[in-house]
């Protein structure tokens, strides 16, 4: 079980795996059991991008909304029919939160009826047997994937295989997204699925597609890694005018739309992560009359793709404006705006800017002007103690980097005499080590005896220690002094105390051996 969850973290980007957590503590909260589901495991498994989080929980994902807004996350449209949210999570993760479900057809082109189900029975409803999987994310079988059409191994196969007969006949918006499948991962249908596709087409079930399947439809061709090749593929089967009937590859801007892929990729190439599905749309649309897109915006199921498309160009030429005027003036003001742009802004002023000005900004701020950060002096930062400990380290870099840009620091010499001043004071001298024994009872007892001192610090002399060493003899004569009698007693004793001594005992053995 574990197997699954570790190929899942390593595959999912660090947005992506926050996303997941984020839903799993959620819907613990609320008491409902969550599984990773359809297309999120088919891209784990695959080694596809994955484009999107596919949840499923045992409840109503609606209660689910408050609780997700306050983590971050942006609701782009809630279905009250099948109980399903379409969301934004944090570092723009897109994802689908929807409820385990039945759903049963009475007409073909009819909405089914919706009932609430287990995950096995929401596997049973799905359907390409690619898409029916699921990956528990609850205590006890976190990590268990649960494959009952055996989806893994038509993965392995490469092969799109439809989970029942009457697959295209109950939801003929299958039909596209079977091409789209083909087409995006250059895999055929398998044989009976193919021939059951044939004779949906035959037959005409796609007149009988609903508008939410259009709208969904359309959407996902914002999504995909190279659109213009799906667009060809739908055109060729004829789906692209079931989803507009004046929709066709001349209408598109290919020149523009291959641009905008290119320049994606570069964002993501130094850690931006735009969305592109509005400037997608753009440029897939951009020959169409007006009446044409704002019919395709109403189907739109997510309300926050269209309103994005809708504003994209107004918001492109406020940027503009801005990067050409006095807030631009310099290098530096001008990376501090275009830092602070959103990236899909960003992303579509650099396909569609026409000022030189501004173009050259643009690319400047991604190729010319990042060159200059290998200027600071990060060694000599580190030896002046200028860290990353330090708290005012990002403001330091920051202005280090704005005067680089500028040319106001044009030498590694003027960088050095800016950055001494920030440097903090060297760290004081440790203290001194701790006394111990006898000298540390001394000093706490104030004692002021050199013999004791000296005894206490092992002082020698003359390879004897300090501690044998006698008292002056005046020490010991003096009390005797005192006590003598007056006249020649008194100098009879002085004379006797002031004549050494005679060596005796074993030491006078030793000088007569001598």
């Amino acid at each position: 079980m574990a197997d699954y969850i570790y190929t899942m973290e390593i595959r999912l980007t660090p947005d992506q795996q926050k996303g997941v957590t984020l839903v799993q503590e959620v819907a613990r909260a609320a008491g409902m059991n969550v599984y990773l589901t359809g297309g999120a495991i088919r891209d784990i498994i695959s080694g596809f991008q994955i484009r999107d989080l596919d949840f499923t929980v045992q409840g109503n994902p609606l209660r689910l909304q408050k609780e997700l807004e306050r983590a971050g996350a942006r609701v782009g449209y809630a279905d009250d029919d099948v109980k399903a949210l379409h969301l934004v999570l944090p570092g723009n993760v897109r994802a689908e939160i929807s409820m385990a479900r039945t759903e049963r057809y009475e007409k073909a082109g009819k909405p089914p009826a919706i009932s609430p189900a287990t995950i096995i029975e929401d596997l049973r409803r799905r359907d390409f047997t690619i898409n029916a999987m699921a990956l528990s994310l609850n205590p006890g079988s976190r990590g268990l994937l649960m494959d009952p059409f055996n989806g893994a191994a038509d993965i392995e196969a490469k092969l799109l295989r439809v989970l029942h007969n009457y697959a295209f006949v109950e939801d003929p918006s299958r039909l596209i997204r079977a091409s789209r499948f083909a087409a995006r991962f250059h895999w055929p249908l398998e044989e009976r699925t193919q021939q059951r596709f044939e004779s949906a087409k035959e037959n005409k079930y796609i007149e009988y597609i609903t508008d939410k399947g259009i709208g969904s439809e359309i959407e996902q061709l914002a999504y995909e890694e190279d659109p213009l090749h799906i667009v060809r593929v739908l055109e060729k089967e004829g789906w692209l005018k079931v989803l507009n009937p004046h929709w066709t590859t001349a209408k598109v801007d290919s020149a523009g739309l291959s641009q905008l892929m290119k320049m994606r990729q570069q964002m993501n190439e130094l850690g931006y992560t735009p969305d592109p599905s509005p400037a997608v749309m753009h440029f897939l649309t951009a020959r169409l009359a007006d009446k044409d897109i704002t019919d395709m915006r109403k189907r739109i199921p997510r309300k926050d793709l269209v309103e994005g498309w809708r504003q994209l160009e107004e918001d492109a030429k406020q940027l503009a404006k801005r990067l050409s005027g006095k807030e631009a003036a310099t290098p530096s003001r001008t990376w501090k705006l275009l830092s602070e742009a959103r990236p899909e802004m960003v992303l579509f002023l650099s396909v569609t800017a026409r000022q030189q000005a501004v173009v050259q900004k643009i690319k400047n701020f991604f190729t010319k002007w990042r060159q200059v950060q290998q200027k600071i002096p990060l060694p000599e930062m580190t030896e002046l103690h200028i860290t990353p400990q330090l708290p005012e380290y990002p403001k330091i870099a920051s202005d280090v980097f704005m005067l680089l840009l500028d040319g106001k620091l044009r030498s590694r010499t003027e960088t050095l005499k800016f950055l001494k001043p920030f440097a903090p004071p060297p760290p004081p001298p440790p203290p001194p080590p701790p006394k111990r024994g006898r000298a540390a009872k001394a000093a706490a007892a104030g004692t002021a005896n050199p013999t004791v001192v000296a005894a206490a610090t092992g002082g020698k002399k003359k390879g004897k220690s300090a501690a044998t060493v006698p008292p002056p003899p005046a020490q010991k004569a003096a009390p005797k002094l005192e006590s003598a009698k007056p006249g020649k007693d008194r100098k009879k004793l002085a004379s006797k105390a002031n004549k050494p001594k005679k060596h005796t005992g074993k030491a006078n053995k030793k000088k007569k051996r001598k």
